[in-house]
Parts: structure tokens; sequence; C-alpha cells
């Protein structure tokens, strides 16, 4: 007998966590930009702005939500935000965001300079075209949306994702010892 311990996940257990991990975070993200959208339709609507392209709206904002996924995935195999982990749980949350904020802010501006070079427009005008408004506004849905999300993914780190479940979804009673009975 070995005293290694359990084997390693193998390629299609870390592929497959990694998948389900990804369809999280995306489908989490999605929902919150397509509200955005809808929000943003009906406030335009509101004031006398008719909108159209709704399904091009929707699907530019799942497409946002698969390519931020993936960003926090990449982010994550690059190990960003893992010096804070032993930091108490609050300023680790923190932290992530913030760092996770930034690299999506950085993804962005890869792509915003990508589309210029396929449009064949100026390469350094990235900057010109941004408006200090609308990089505010993004900040702060990108920080808001962000808090819950890896307030979730760290409890689910610090307690397991067994126990992270248990209590969210078990049935609160007495008779559930690990779980505190309703008042």
């Amino acid at each position: 007998m070995s005293d290694k311990g359990p084997a390693a996940p193998g390629f299609k257990e870390r592929a497959k966590e990694e998948l389900k991990d990804f369809l999280h975070i995306s489908l989490y993200l999605a929902l919150l930009f397509c509200a955005l959208v809808l929000y943003t339709k009906m406030v335009l609507r509101q004031n006398g702005v008719s909108t159209e392209n709704d399904t091009l709206n929707y699907t530019f904002a799942i497409v946002n939500a698969l390519v931020i996924g993936k960003v926090i995935l990449i982010g994550e195999m690059m190990h960003l935000g893992k010096r804070a982990e032993t930091r108490p749980l609050y300023q680790t949350i923190l932290h992530k965001t913030f760092v996770f904020a930034l690299l999506t802010f950085a993804f962005h501006l890869v792509e915003e300079w990508v589309k210029r070079v396929i449009h064949h427009e100026p390469r350094f005008t990235v900057w010109d075209n941004m408006h200090l408004e609308t990089m505010i506004a993004r900040a702060i849905v990108i920080l808001c949306t962000f808090l819950p999300l890896f307030a979730y993914r760290e409890l689910r780190r610090v307690l397991g994702e067994e126990k992270l479940h248990e209590i969210f979804l078990a049935p609160r009673h007495e008779d559930n010892p690990s779980l505190p009975a309703r008042s």
C-alpha cells in the first residue's frame, strides 16, 4: 500500500470540474448581464427611446458572460489572488474581487484593441474612445457582480462544496446538528 493518499484527479475529472465551474460562473454572469439588458431596455422605453436589436443585445450579454467566465478561470489557473487566501475571509473576497475586476478590464482593453485592428482603425485609440462615465459604470457593475460570486467561491473553498451545499440547500431543523435550528 502507498502512503501517498488519494490519487490526484485525472484529466477527465479535472476537465469535468472545470467545465462545471465554467458553466456555473457563466450562468450567473449571463443572468445578471441579461437582467441589465432588460433594465436598460425598460429605462430607454420609459424615456421614449425605441430599442431595437434586442436579440443581439441579449446575445452579446451571453457572449460576454462566457468570455468573462473563461477569463476568471484563466485567472484562477494563474493563481491570481492566491496569496490573499491566508487573510481573513472578507479580505480574501475583496482582494479577489478587485484583482479579477482588473483582469477583466485588461481583457476588455485587449478586446477593444483587437476590434480596432480588425476594422482597420488606428490601434492606439482605445483610450480616446472610452468615456470616463462608461468606464466607471462598467467597473461598478463588475465589482457588484463579482462580490457575491467570489464570496460564494471563497466560502466553497473554505467550507468545502458538500458543506456549503448543505448549508444552502438542507432544511434547517433541530434533527440536523450541523446546522442551526430555526428560531
